[in-house]
Formats: structure tokens, C-alpha cells, sequence
């Protein structure tokens, strides 16, 4: 069976048969994976009552363990967004009594935004969700398939610069 990728290969193949299109096909495959996935994975989160931007933010503190708190800037390094998006999205989450801004004991400049027990229960189901979803999502594949997959893409991830810190 063929995909899509497939043809626009074939497609160049005959129109520039001077090119080697392998490269072409596999970052094409992991966009359109990419593509595929992120509307299944926010109606997951939407039937749970949260936005795949909110699910985020609340996933993020949740892990982060107890007191299940971050400053605005460990969120947005740890979301790669501006701190203009995450002030837009705490103040959303913060509204609908998800998180709270503390004071900073280490710097009085600084604010701390903490999960709420409202939160905490929201993230707790959402997540049990998430993951239950993205085992569906990856049944195509077999379970040394997904172990392979997820090496060859840290692989990938890690010559791209992401090293996680």
C-alpha cells in the first residue's frame, strides 16, 4: 500500500530524476504524522475541557512533582514559547481556577504558578486519557515497532539540537 509520499516521490522521480528524494520522504512522513496526530490528540483534550495549549501547561507542573509548581520562565523554556504566550495561557488556566500565582520566596521579583487541587484533578483524569489515546493512535504499529520508532526519532531529535535541558 502506498501513501501520499509516496506518489509526490514518484512525482519528482519522473520530473527530477537527478535527485535522491529519501530524505524528502521521510521528513515529509514525520510532518504529516506530526499533522495527523495533533487534531486527535486536542479532541482527547477538548472532551476532557482543556485546549492542547492548556493541557501543556497543566501537564508540565503536574510532573513537575509536588508542590506541582514552576516559574513562568522554567514553563516557557520547558514549552519552547515566548513568555508573552505563556503569560496568555496562565492567565487563561489562572481565570478558570486551574493554577494560582504565588510570590517566589527565592526572588521577590519573581512569581511562582502552582497547581490547584481544581487543576491537579483535571490533569490527573486528562492525562489518563492522553495516554490511553496515544496507545490508540500508535496501534499501527507493534510494540518493538513503537520501541524502534521512539530510538530512531531520539536519535533524530538529539542530531537536531534537542537535548532536553
Amino acid at each position: 500500500m502506498q501513501d501520499r509520499i509516496d506518489r509526490i516521490l514518484a512525482q519528482w522521480s519522473r520530473e527530477r530524476p537527478d535527485l535522491d528524494t529519501k530524505a524528502m520522504g521521510l521528513v515529509g512522513r514525520i510532518q504529516r504524522a506530526a499533522a495527523a496526530l495533533r487534531p486527535r490528540l486536542d479532541d482527547t483534550h477538548g472532551r476532557c475541557g482543556l485546549a492542547g495549549e492548556s493541557f501543556d501547561v497543566l501537564a508540565s507542573l503536574r510532573r513537575s512533582g509536588r508542590p506541582y509548581q514552576l516559574s513562568p520562565t522554567q514553563l516557557y523554556r520547558e514549552m519552547m514559547l515566548t513568555s508573552g504566550a505563556m503569560t496568555n495561557r496562565v492567565d487563561r488556566l489562572e481565570a478558570a481556577g486551574l493554577v494560582s500565582r504565588r510570590p517566589d520566596p527565592q526572588d521577590r521579583r519573581g512569581t511562582l504558578v502552582r497547581l490547584t487541587p481544581k487543576g491537579k484533578a483535571l490533569i490527573d483524569a486528562a492525562t489518563s486519557e492522553h495516554v490511553a489515546n496515544e496507545g490508540r493512535l500508535l496501534a499501527g504499529l507493534n510494540a518493538r515497532e513503537q520501541l524502534q520508532l521512539g530510538e530512531l526519532l531520539r536519535k533524530l531529535l538529539l542530531s537536531l539540537g534537542d537535548a532536553g535541558d
